[in-house]
């Protein structure tokens, strides 16, 4: 059984081992297009992450009958294109709900109390040199009382919620499918418009869609509080990264902070890298060491599955 790990630098401290057992492994940190054939080979099974999977790679691999997918989006793979060659698409759904939501909480503490920035200047010796037994270099801030809005209700949007609530902040949440029996005690739905007028913070927890696309915007964004604070742990495109900097050096946005981008990694010439009341973090909301080592191991059990003929997590 040849299987083929096309991008696995991000899980390659793990223990594959089970992996290993049931087939010859070629593992690869990352695997360019140029390179993306040669490397699926005669794979009959292939791990990706990343790495497009689209009609006309899938047209050249006649060997290939699964399609192993190592996170929850599957957007990089043509399913249909998949379907019709008869190649088993998997995912890895649930597995980093705690991470993404933990790590929510963590960058909207940050721009509670600006814990780096402080820790940073006494690093840099002025605490000592100061005059007094405290001093902050910029305001701090309660979550308590804070109106949350957020966008999405899956997994980790309840999550979220439940946490924000934990902290003393009212929680509008915006849906497609509103369910008030779904709603945990002291959850308000609210349409998209009702949300951008009364939330203090907006945290985006959607998947991509052609309606979600560039929904944080220059006229969305408009509709929002003056100083509003904006999250986004979700994907990259759901903000026209333009207009956000614009309301950021405006001050209409006071603060914002993304573990995702247009872009991953950073162009040099990103539009967001010089922004100094923006947090940008390198797409690690998923990535506490527990959750990567569930991913791995839903992954391989995903494969395992597969092969005793009863797939499971099968993407339609």
């Amino acid at each position: 059984m040849e299987i083929a790990v096309l991008d696995g630098y991000s899980m390659k401290d793990l223990d594959w081992g089970k992996l290993k057992a049931v087939g010859n492994v070629r593992f690869y940190d990352r695997t360019p297009l140029e390179l993306l054939r040669e490397r699926i080979g005669e794979a009959e099974i292939v791990l990706t992450n990343k790495v497009v999977l689209d009609e006309a790679i899938l047209s050249q691999c006649p060997s290939l009958r699964y399609i192993g997918v190592t996170a929850t989006g599957y957007n990089i793979v043509d399913v249909e294109a998949a379907r019709k060659r008869g190649i088993v698409v998997t995912n890895v759904p649930a597995y980093g709900t705690e991470s993404v939501s933990q790590f929510t909480m963590a960058l909207l503490l940050e721009l509670c109390y600006h814990v780096g920035l402080h820790a940073e200047s006494v690093r840099q010796g002025e605490w000592i040199a100061s005059h007094d037994f405290c001093y902050w270099k910029a305001p701090l801030s309660l979550l308590t009382g804070k109106t949350l809005g957020i966008l999405g209700y899956g997994k980790i949007g309840k999550r979220v919620a439940a946490l924000a609530q934990a902290f003393g902040m009212h929680v509008l949440v915006t849906t497609p499918h509103p369910n008030p029996d779904e709603a945990e005690a002291g959850i308000q739905f609210a349409a998209w418009e009702e949300l951008l007028a009364k939330a203090d913070v907006i945290s985006l927890h959607c998947p991509l869609t052609e309606k979600t696309s560039g929904i944080i915007c220059r006229e969305s964004i408009e509709k929002m509080k003056d100083g509003v604070w904006i999250l986004n742990v979700s994907r990259g495109p759901l903000v026209v990264e333009a207009d956000l900097r614009d309301a950021l050096l405006s001050g209409k946005v006071a603060m914002a902070a993304c573990d995702v981008i247009g872009s991953e990694p950073m162009p040099p010439d990103s539009l967001l890298r010089d922004v100094p009341n923006l947090l940008v973090t390198p797409h690690i909301a998923w990535a506490a060491d527990e959750a990567r080592k569930k991913l791995l191991e839903i992954t391989i059990e995903n494969v395992l599955a597969f092969l005793t003929g009863n797939p499971v997590h099968v993407v339609s």
